[in-house]
């Protein structure tokens, strides 16, 4: 089936125009022309802009334009006068029945990732994939853009919206320039299937990647502590652990999860809000010693950490305005416009440097954010009418300079993104929490957090980031006929793999498990390839090392 099938465009717009001069793909590329329509929102509700040039639509001082950058086709906004929101571009394109879509999410996946039939209200988030059984085409933009973008498709018609919002409201730009995004397209080549179609158009996105030198593997604490760790804690796992390392070449790391940092006393008999991600607490005492101690077991040490958590005696002007989703006073937020919390951010990190670990998990940044989890961000990604300190850079602008900061103080530190935007992490962290959390508790909750983001996310893994679907929470109260197979996964996919396992339910049938996991995970292997991730949220049968694999999730 040709691109002409595939995509019919309506009648007044000729399929020669779909292949012409203005539009910028790469050869072989499913191209987009010039939007038929271009719409603002600048505060009052959507407007349309009139085409006043060949790539220009104005209205009044508000300006979007398009020029070709390389092989995507870049968007510009100039509103010198009036806060600006969104920009929202129309192509009129007539999907035909039976397509199937697929769209990233913007930030983890919660369990609702996958293949959808057309039609509805989905934002695909970032990118867009289309698909017939026969043929798959590519809609998207390059990764660290300046706005949060989406793909609607409609009947007659394909969306494109770049929210542009400041906090809450519309940026203002005054006299800069927005560069919003660059648009991106191809479509599937001859024999390749939609997983290699869109690990290609991955690849197309994120130009300049970042990734770890070795495979990353290890442990953490959190899903048989869950914050009630000590440094005692920490080194019986890992002592008990490196006895089941194999490969000296690529050491695992022990991370120690939340629990380390020292605790305000925010209320008379509270046990406090960790606030000071600086300074260790007295379960930890001396996070040097810590980390050292972590190597002469043999493992690389790691830590998790709250980058924008503020200190409960904060002053008042350092802290993101109070909106529903962040309003507890228990956990004020630092506002990432201000200068001085930047360097408090980079502070942090170069602490954890210096006192010797090599891998830093930076967690709960969006929700501090936004003030909301990516699956809660539907009709708006944050509550309306509240703004940064600086209303200049738009959220997705901010974002990025706090991403580039905490990736600069890292040094040679890796560096794990945990709640961290999917589409702003590429090419900056090493490694990304690709899913929300799996358990150490509840096996439907593993199934359908883990199992379901690494089906619908492995086709980024290694192009975007490391993809860490999460930890294997090994423990007593989990079924290990259903874990085992979790391990499995992960250990042969090529993905990180992390176990947090309970001493107590160890047995040697988990220790032999763990060992070849470990051994597997330590060395290069072939990208795991979901099968069935056209027609299965949660896919079972696996294409691991050259074999197919089946699973049984239920």
């Amino acid at each position: 089936m040709n691109r002409r099938n595939f995509v019919r465009l309506s009648a007044t717009t000729t399929a020669a125009l779909l292949f012409s001069r203005i539009t910028y793909a790469a050869p072989g590329g499913a191209l987009l022309h010039m939007p038929d329509e271009v719409w603002a929102d600048a505060g009052a509700g959507w407007f349309r802009l009139k085409k006043t040039g060949f790539a220009l639509f104005t209205l009044n001082d508000i300006e979007v334009s398009l020029e070709k950058n390389g092989n995507a086709q870049g968007v510009y906004l100039q509103s010198p006068v009036k806060p600006v929101a969104g920009v929202r571009m129309k192509w009129k394109y007539d999907v035909k029945t039976g397509i199937k879509t697929f769209g990233d999410s913007w930030e983890r996946t919660y369990g609702d990732a996958g293949w959808k039939k057309t039609g509805g209200t989905k934002k695909n988030a970032w990118y867009v994939l289309l698909h017939d059984k026969k043929q798959t085409a590519c809609f998207g933009v390059k990764t660290g853009c300046s706005a949060f973008c989406w793909w609607a498709v409609n009947p007659g018609s394909l969306e494109l919206t770049m929210d542009t919002h400041s906090g809450g409201v519309g940026v203002e730009l005054g006299s800069r320039k927005l560069h919003a995004a660059d648009i991106i397209t191809t479509e599937g080549m001859s024999a390749e299937n939609p997983f290699a179609t869109g690990r290609r158009f991955c690849q197309m996105m994120c130009e300049k990647q970042r990734l770890p030198k070795q495979p990353v593997y290890g442990i953490n604490d959190w899903y048989y502590a869950y914050g009630n760790n000590s440094s005692s804690l920490i080194k019986e796992t890992t002592a008990l652990m490196a006895e089941l390392v194999t490969d000296t070449n690529n050491r695992p790391f022990s991370v120690i999860d939340a629990g380390w940092a020292v605790y305000s006393p925010y209320l008379p008999g509270d046990g406090g809000w960790a606030d000071d991600f600086s300074r260790p607490n007295d379960k930890f005492k001396d996070m040097q010693v810590m980390a050292g101690d972590i190597v002469k077991l043999g493992m690389r040490p790691g830590l998790w950490t709250r980058p924008l958590c503020a200190k409960y005696n904060d002053s008042r002007s350092l802290l993101a305005p109070k909106i529903k989703g962040r309003d507890d006073p228990k956990n004020p937020v630092l506002d990432p416009t201000i200068p001085e919390n930047i360097e408090r951010v980079k502070y942090n990190l170069s602490v954890y440097r210096q006192w010797g670990f090599e891998l830093v998990k930076h967690d709960y940044t969006t929700y501090d954010i936004f003030g909301r989890w990516g699956v809660e961000m539907t009709d708006s990604m944050t509550q309306p009418g509240w703004s940064f300190y600086d209303k200049s850079k738009t959220t997705a602008e901010i974002i990025n300079n706090l991403y580039y900061s905490i990736r600069e103080a890292a040094g040679d530190m890796y560096v794990i993104g945990c709640n961290t935007v999917s589409h702003l992490s590429a090419g900056v962290f090493e490694l990304n929490r690709i899913g929300d959390d799996t358990s150490g508790k509840e096996w439907a909750r593993t199934r359908k957090m883990g199992v379901n983001t690494m089906g619908s996310r492995m086709h980024q893994h290694n192009i975007f980031y490391a993809a860490d679907g999460d930890c294997v929470g090994l423990t007593s109260q989990m079924p290990w006929d259903k874990n085992k197979q979790w391990m499995h996964l992960l250990a042969e996919s090529s993905a990180p793999l992390f176990i947090s396992a309970e001493p107590g339910a160890l047995g040697a049938e988990q220790k032999a498990m763990i060992k070849q996991s470990f051994a597997n995970a330590a060395k290069i292997q072939p990208i795991g390839e979901p099968l069935d991730w056209l027609d299965n949220s949660l896919p079972a049968k696996w294409k691991l090392n050259g074999r197919e694999v089946d699973f049984d999730w239920s």
